[in-house]
């Protein structure tokens, strides 16, 4: 688990996350569950449009991943 941890950290910080990044991340983070679209506009209080694009930057750089429409951290 360290060792997931070590690489999760090392993806990150190697993409330069805004503000909005960092809400959706940490929103995932505590979450503790898979969310989806509409789940994450809301509890962050960003507009659907501007979640859809972190969620896209985070995926391609493998921070997030997507299954039937529910995102979650790669290595939480």
């Amino acid at each position: 688990m360290k060792l997931n941890i070590c690489i999760w950290f090392r993806m990150v910080a190697m993409v330069k996350l805004n503000k909005s990044d960092e809400l959706v991340v940490s929103t995932l983070k505590s979450a503790g569950k898979p969310l989806t679209l509409a789940e994450i506009a809301e509890r962050t209080g960003e507009s659907k449009k501007k979640v859809f694009k972190v969620l896209r930057k985070l995926f391609e750089n493998e921070i997030i991943n997507c299954e039937n429409h529910q995102y979650r951290l790669t290595n939480p």
